[in-house]
């Protein structure tokens, strides 16, 4: 999985990209430039389309969009995890307090997400990634592993068994004896006690758990699975983030279910996590134009990633 030393090869310095494959201080600045208004539009059609993608499921009453929109509650909660690990970096909004209360209560605590935890466990991954507190390496360290392996494990996302066991987490952390994590938890539960409400003055208690919770517990987990390991998966740790993260071309389908919001641009986001989800894709463009990605370096699509994950032995 590891790149090889000819691939990597020595890239081109240039006015943008320093020798160790950094943005330039200059061009850093401007890179960083957090687009407040932006986001805020990204939240509210967040908003819009999740309600309005439940709502036409109501008036439309049909098998084949249910299970439609079921898929697509799992894209949902891709997009708030999405938003929620914008404001963790502190990306979201320039008012730090506007940042954070937006990447709590209304992107974080609705979709299961910890955000303040999530900060703290995804600050370490950024400070050494494969190192000893690396919030994420259950998801994809080992690789590459056997077909049969890959496909298991994807079973038991699909299959709401991966969910359970994290959302069974959820309420030990309500009785933790830590105050941060009982704090989160008990806020994640009383955001979701809002939502069922909210389904219920609507008329239909039941969608909370059929378009709510039970896309969270499957579709979206296996989202996650192949989104992260499609970041890290095979890799090592290392001081060159080309041998610490994958770089995948950005199709639209991919764009679409996969990694919304530019979160999929993964290995410039590792070069600099300064750098808001909008920027990245220019970011990208430059470490190709100076060597740094080379098309060698750079995956075809995900399946094409997927498969050399899953091409290990028994």
């Amino acid at each position: 999985m590891l790149p090889s030393p000819t691939v990597l090869g020595e890239f081109r310095p240039t006015d943008r990209i320093t020798v160790d494959g950094r943005p330039a201080p200059g061009w850093r600045e401007e890179l960083r430039r957090i687009p407040s208004m932006r986001n805020a539009c990204a939240v509210v059609a967040l908003y819009v389309q999740t309600i309005g993608l439940i709502a036409l499921a109501v008036w439309l009453n049909n098998p084949f969009v249910w299970i439609a929109t079921f898929v697509l509650m799992g894209r949902a909660h891709a997009q708030f995890a999405a938003l929620m690990h914008e404001a963790a970096h502190r990306l979201l909004f320039r008012n730090r307090k506007t940042n954070d209360w937006v990447g709590r209560w209304l992107l974080g605590f609705p979709s299961f997400a910890p955000t303040d935890l999530y900060r703290r466990g995804h600050m370490a991954h950024h400070r050494e990634e494969f190192g000893p507190n690396e919030p994420d390496i259950p998801l994809y360290r080992g690789y590459p592993i056997s077909k049969d392996s890959f496909r298991r494990k994807l079973w038991r996302d699909a299959t709401g068994q991966t969910g359970w066991k994290l959302f069974k987490g959820l309420f030990r952390g309500a009785r933790s004896d830590v105050e941060a994590i009982r704090n989160q938890s008990r806020a994640i539960i009383a955001t979701q006690l809002v939502i069922v409400t909210l389904f219920a003055i609507a008329g239909h208690p039941w969608l909370y758990f059929f378009l709510w919770l039970l896309p969270y517990l499957t579709v979206w987990r296996v989202i996650n699975r192949l989104r992260s390991i499609a970041e890290h998966g095979g890799m090592e740790a290392s001081k060159d983030r080309r041998r610490t993260t994958h770089s995948v071309r950005q199709h639209l389908l991919a764009r679409f279910m996969l990694v919304p919001h530019h979160i999929g641009w993964h290995l410039a986001h590792h070069v600099d996590a300064g750098v808001p989800m909008s920027r990245l894709p220019a970011l990208h463009r430059e470490l190709q134009r100076c060597g740094y990605v080379t098309d060698d370096l750079e995956y075809e699509s995900y399946p094409a990633l997927w498969r050399k994950l899953a091409s290990g032995g028994r």
